[in-house]
């Protein structure tokens, strides 16, 4: 289905150029296309990583263009976005970054691209929705990042706890990626047991514990942030895994932010953070689990807080 496996990435910052040393590292795709606002940023950052292409696994064509190379790019990944200012409120914050998001995919779109977009801005399952309306495109191919990055620091807190390696660890986070997003406790495994089989046999993991690495989970940006001052390595990672997923036809199973219609109708409306097969055609379809009911009510809750969102920038959900 993908031939090129070209990738034009937008927005060269921490997150983008994270994403980029990634596919680098990693030795995936044959064509990375950078576009900034800032063109110097972009060129220098294009010349830093071809300077590494010796000790690559893999080539990758890397240089810096402009709206008109997607064209022809299988996936366009979306990282740019105006940070916070000070005296700012979330909401202006949010405003601003719809309207970068409007622009962005109206040239992206006059390119002539005909793929997928994977967007990754905060709050990212608002302006995934924003992209997706802008775009009027069919909503299998317009994908957020979602609780992907979520979903791995749930699994190696609890694999911390149980000294066991996180990539043996299966569950998700699922809602929003913010404040509302919410453990599927019911659904995560061990090494394919049950937590709650886990927790009765080891006394490494009890159930009081799982409030707090949960509240690890949910805060782990901000502890970030205030040490470094920013996240970027580990989205950035995240990001590759589904391009990958996108750009191989996997079928991978990842929780990521699409439109619901009608497969959890606590959500239906609102591009939010559930168990997805990613292929070739971008969302395949939504993964429906079975989940508890105090589950669920925390989906609807989380998805209530992005309809709210969605309304003051206009977008009926």
């Amino acid at each position: 289905m993908h031939s090129t496996q070209k990738i034009a990435l937008i927005g060269t910052g921490f997150v983008g150029m994270s994403y980029a040393y990634s596919l680098l590292n990693q030795g995936y795709g044959n064509e990375l296309v950078l576009i900034d606002v800032n063109r110097d940023k972009a060129e220098g950052e294009a010349m830093d990583l071809n300077h590494g292409l010796p000790f690559a696994p893999s080539k990758l064509q890397i240089y810096a263009g402009n709206f008109k190379d997607c064209s022809d790019a299988d996936l366009v990944v979306i990282t740019a976005g105006a940070a916070q200012k000070p005296g700012q409120s979330r909401l202006d914050l949010l405003r601003v970054n719809a309207k970068i998001m409007q622009s962005i995919t109206r040239d992206v779109i006059a390119s002539g691209f005909d793929g997928i977009f994977l967007v990754a801005t905060n709050p990212v399952d608002v302006l995934t929705q924003v992209v997706l309306q802008e775009s009027s495109w069919e909503r299998q191919r317009v994908i957020g990042s979602g609780c992907t990055l979520d979903s791995a620091r749930l699994r190696y807190e609890i694999g911390k706890r149980l000294n066991v390696d996180s990539r043996d660890i299966y569950g998700f986070v699922l809602g929003e990626h913010g404040d509302s997003e919410f453990v599927a406790w019911s659904r995560v495994t061990v090494g394919g047991k049950p937590l709650a089989d886990v927790i009765e046999e080891t006394p490494l993991l009890e159930w009081k514990d799982l409030d707090q690495i949960y509240r690890n989970v949910r805060d782990a940006a901000q502890d970030i942030i205030s040490r470094k001052q920013a996240t970027y390595y580990a989205i950035g990672m995240a990001l590759v895994r589904t391009s990958k997923a996108i750009l191989d036809d996997e079928n991978a199973i990842l929780p990521v932010s699409s439109l619901v219609v009608d497969e959890y109708p606590e959500a239906a409306g609102v591009c939010i953070g559930l168990p997805t097969q990613v292929s070739g055609k971008g969302v395949d379809h939504i993964i429906k689990i079975k989940l508890s009911s105090e589950e669920l009510e925390k989906l609807s809750a989380s998805a209530d807080i992005l309809r709210e969102s969605l309304s003051a920038i206009g977008i009926k959900a």
